[in-house]
């Protein structure tokens, strides 16, 4: 049996889509569109029609939250959305915008530049344009969605700056293995060279195989120099160098490295003067500082002129740091080497003024440990005048130890903290409690009672004594009962000062007046 009824076909879904889209009213199509896109942060959308030479924009209320602005305060700009783009991007916006328009073919464009916020700040936004257009390619509707991309700009600029560091290392590391590549080279040439001579001619004077052995033996040594610097300079740049600061003598140490190398000033008769106070002290690594100040005062050796003077000099550059200095009176460095001194990649070696010869890595070395170090170093020079380098080094905190009860360590403390309240306070029950203490770092200043319990004052300074041989950290003795011969025990030991308890307030003052500011 036949019907005479048509079947009615079911729509599809592209087919509802398409009726309800077009059944919606443009301005309700609008307000969706707006509930739809207000709470997405950082990014708005806008519309702008043009119906009969009238323009209508519309704005998302995102805009609020990316520019500062509200649609009505945008639409009262002159120039709406242009007058917050980067004074630096405008042109390249206009240019590319105005291109785009004159381009009938095109119907999207996205446009990435800086924007001035209603607050002043600077963030970086991408906006996508979609225009219609209409037979003769003029656009009747402009769509946009304009978003803020600065976190994703931070990344690309922190990448970007990454691989060019990158780059500029690999450069740096091929140029300095082919400079290493050479210097590792060169020095068996003539140690080869001269031992073959030594092994071949067995009528050589004695003079002529002493002469060879000695190039052989310098070298030698210039190569372990080499060597060993490499090696420090591979754990620092690896991480696997660490620091053990401890607190040293400046004098000392620049004592023990002048020592070291008087055989080569004596050679070329040099004058090394040392001008250092006995009470400076500097928290560092000692092997590496010892480094730093072996290396710039051979350096100064190397360069200088015989019959010259050296000069070593520290003292006090702020508050945190200790400046050193050595000048001399050389060949001084030219205007083409200054730019290269500290340069890994840009590494050379300059003959001495007696031909000695020179890695190239020392200063380099330098400038790192210096910089482990939270110091710096720079120089002046002036060819055929000599030079001069100086270095930071963190200077070593004044501490003060009070060894005594709880009761009257408190009362040492308030007294010390009142005139000198950037001084570290350190406080030990008995002398077995202040060794541990004094160990990891000399005090300044130490204050001790006679009678402890397990060791008596007078036990405690010889414990101290065993450590700092030079007798550098000055005691203050503090005596319930004090006789004759306690008093000529302490101050044959070398002590600063006694004190008889109860302690004159006045006189603990003066005498501390008078030791920390010696």
């Amino acid at each position: 049996m036949s019907s005479n009824k048509k079947k009615k076909h079911k729509p599809t879904d592209q087919q509802k889509i398409s009726i309800s889209y077009e059944a919606l009213p443009s301005e309700n199509i609008k307000d969706q569109l707006s509930k739809i896109v207000e709470n997405i942060e950082k990014e708005f959308f806008w519309s702008s029609s043009i119906n009969e030479g009238v323009e209508s924009v519309f704005y998302t209320n995102g805009i609020i939250g990316l520019t500062g602005y509200t649609q009505h305060e945008i639409k009262s700009l002159p120039n709406r959305g242009m007058d917050l783009i980067y004074e630096e991007d405008l042109n390249g916006v206009k240019d590319n915008f105005e291109a785009f328009l004159n381009d009938s073919a095109r119907r999207n464009i996205k446009l990435i530049y800086r924007l001035v916020r209603k607050d002043k700040n600077l963030i970086w936004v991408k906006e996508s344009i979609t225009v219609d257009r209409d037979e003769k390619g003029t656009v009747k509707n402009f769509y946009g969605i304009v978003s803020d991309i600065t976190d994703l700009k931070s990344v690309e600029e922190t990448a970007r700056k990454s691989e060019e560091e990158l780059r500029l290392i690999n450069f740096s590391k091929d140029k300095f293995i082919s400079i290493l590549s050479h210097d590792l080279r060169s020095p068996f040439t003539s140690i080869l060279g001269f031992s073959e001579i030594l092994i071949n001619e067995p009528n050589l004077s004695e003079a002529e195989k002493l002469e060879y052995l000695n190039y052989i033996h310098d070298s030698s040594k210039n190569q372990l120099q080499l060597v060993n610097y490499l090696l420090d300079w591979s754990k620092i740049q690896t991480g696997k160098l660490i620091l053990q600061p401890q607190k040293i003598n400046a004098q000392d140490i620049v004592y023990n490295s002048v020592s070291a190398l008087t055989g080569n000033a004596v050679r070329k008769h040099l004058d090394i003067k040392v001008e250092i106070k006995d009470s400076l002290y500097i928290k560092a690594d000692l092997r590496l500082l010892t480094m730093i100040i072996t290396n710039l005062l051979s350096n100064a050796i190397k360069f200088s002129y015989e019959d010259k003077i050296i000069k070593i000099t520290a003292g006090v550059f702020n508050d945190e740091l200790i400046e050193f200095i050595v000048r001399d009176e050389g060949i001084g460095i030219s205007e083409k080497n200054k730019s290269r001194l500290f340069q890994i990649d840009e590494m050379f070696s300059t003959e001495g003024t007696k031909g000695e010869k020179g890695t190239g890595l020392g200063l380099s070395l330098t400038k790192e440990i210096v910089e482990r170090h939270k110091g710096q170093i720079w120089f002046y020079s002036e060819q055929g005048k000599g030079s001069e380098f100086h270095f930071t080094i963190p200077a070593s905190k004044n501490t003060v130890l009070l060894v005594d009860n709880e009761k009257d360590r408190l009362f040492y403390e308030k007294i010390i903290k009142k005139d000198y309240p950037t001084f570290e306070i350190l406080g030990a029950g008995n002398g077995y409690e202040a060794m541990n203490i004094v160990y990891n770092d000399l005090p300044s200043l130490i204050i001790t009672e006679h009678e402890m319990p397990l060791m008596n004052g007078i036990q405690f300074i010889e414990s101290v004594r065993s450590i700092d041989k030079n007798l550098r950290v000055p005691f203050i003795a503090v005596v319930s009962n004090l006789t004759e011969e306690i008093r000529n025990i302490y101050y044959k030991m070398g002590i600063y000062s006694i004190l008889q308890k109860p302690v004159d307030i006045k006189l603990f003052c003066e005498k501390l007046q008078s030791v920390l500011h010696n």
